[in-house]
């Protein structure tokens, strides 16, 4: 399951992230940054299955781009940072993707039914030092897919993903999921110091409310070799 916090911000904090070869994507006339918790089960690199590194948690911030290819616009979403709890995966991540990975003390706690309707409590928390930061949504009802044209169709239905590399090249990689059913959040919150992970402008987005926040069913997802993009 998934826990989506939403920001809306300002895109000039985003402009030295972009990578090359894409632009910052919208909602409404806004940019929006999302924290993300969600859990891997069952994990498998490259159709192997790694022992005892097959079901964690991650947490990570993104943000969302857009990349024409040849006539196409493939919407795709790039990590500020990625938390996961064991240093192999994170070492595995940033030396295949070059993505922004951290190994840090992880833990979530699901409670309520998952689809029979009724409350829904899910958060995921990770460790910096001594203290605990957590995201947590609380649900009511069942989940339902996207509407069409929603916010939470366009957070949830990224298909594509962008990584800066260090010689200034980007890679993308395209990701497959089948729609996700959501829960409206009734309650949502991020609380904790994130100010180490995200840097000050972008962790001060976090400390207020979020703008939209849901729950997302998850399902088997398949990520496919990263390729590197042409640049003119």
């Amino acid at each position: 399951m998934l826990v989506m916090l939403n920001y809306a911000v300002d895109p000039a904090l985003l402009t030295h992230l972009v990578p090359r070869g894409t632009q910052s994507d919208q909602f409404g006339g806004k940019t929006y940054i999302s924290l993300v918790g969600f859990r891997f089960t069952r994990t498998r690199v490259r159709s192997l299955w790694i022992p005892f590194h097959s079901d964690f948690d991650e947490v990570n911030l993104r943000f969302y781009v857009r990349h024409v290819h040849e006539g196409e616009a493939r919407r795709g979403v790039v990590f500020v940072r990625e938390v996961v709890p064991r240093w192999a995966i994170a070492a595995v991540a940033r030396g295949v993707y070059h993505e922004k990975y951290v190994a840090l003390p992880m833990r979530h706690r699901i409670a309520g039914p998952v689809s029979e309707g009724g409350r829904l409590q899910v958060e995921y928390a990770w460790r910096i030092g001594p203290d605990w930061a957590t995201i947590a949504v609380e649900c009511e009802g069942k989940p339902a897919p996207t509407a069409e044209g929603s916010i939470e169709q366009f957070i949830a239905e990224h298909y594509w993903g962008y990584a800066a590399q260090p010689d200034g090249g980007t890679v993308e990689y395209r990701v497959e999921h089948q729609p996700w059913r959501v829960w409206h959040a009734a309650k949502a919150r991020f609380t904790g110091d994130c100010w180490a992970l995200y840097g000050t402008d972008l962790a001060a987005c976090l400390t207020r409310e979020p703008d939209s926040a849901f729950v997302a069913d998850g399902s088997a997802v398949a990520v496919w070799p990263g390729q590197r993009i042409e640049l003119f």
